[in-house]
């Protein structure tokens, strides 16, 4: 029960911070944007658009970093949920979720609008779609162990991006190449690895930043 209060105590924080639309917007924006910045070609469009609409997914992911454990740590919630025995790494799975509930379907919505702004098939959409179904996860458990180990840093969401961005290249190249169940097999490979490792290496960051 407690587990559940948690991620609605998140889920519920991320609405009201707008941490549910603006990275929905930002998808699009970068969808939109991105014919502009090559030749108007269809055909390429459609070869590059599920690279773009992956690449689109990372770094919506990583806008609210700063909002996800900081507050937290400088407010002393996580103090009096220890206090209360609850441990870091069960607290890090919550706001695992509702990170990922906060913003994968609505980013998987806004990529139908955006393939169709890119032109891509609907076979192509299809496999972009259940990427984004299998990928999101781990992106979103590699946002809150960032999100743990730069909060106490200055400057948080710089450094964020520099040690979140190279972490999630398997994700990138095994989402937007995933065309077969291969590729597939390995992208979930990777996402359950992050899923799995993710509440530990952030709950230690965060039982740092408390002492």
């Amino acid at each position: 029960m407690t587990f559940v209060r948690l991620v609605a105590r998140d889920l519920r924080r991320a609405w009201a911070g707008g941490g549910v639309i603006a990275p929905m917007v930002f998808f699009l924006l970068v969808a939109t944007l991105f014919p502009f910045a090559i030749a108007p070609d269809q055909a390429l469009l459609a070869r590059v658009g599920g690279g773009v609409v992956w690449t689109a997914a990372l770094l919506a992911a990583l806008l609210p970093i700063e909002r996800l454990v900081a507050p937290d740590l400088e407010a002393g919630v996580i103090d009096q949920l220890a206090l209360r025995g609850v441990t870091e790494p069960v607290v890090a799975a919550a706001k695992m979720v509702a990170h990922w509930l906060a913003f994968a379907p609505a980013l998987m919505a806004a990529a139908v609008i955006a393939a169709g702004l890119l032109g891509l098939p609907g076979a192509t959409l299809a496999r972009v779609e259940l990427g984004l179904l299998i990928g999101t996860p781990g992106l979103a458990a590699l946002a809150v162990a960032t999100a743990a180990l730069t909060a106490g840093l200055r400057g948080g969401g710089a450094v964020a991006g520099l040690v979140m961005l190279p972490m999630a290249v398997p994700l990138l190249i095994f989402g937007a190449g995933a065309d077969g169940a291969g590729a597939f097999k390995l992208l979930a490979a990777v996402s359950l690895l992050l899923v799995a490792g993710a509440p530990f290496v952030a709950g230690a960051a965060m039982r740092m930043g408390r002492e």
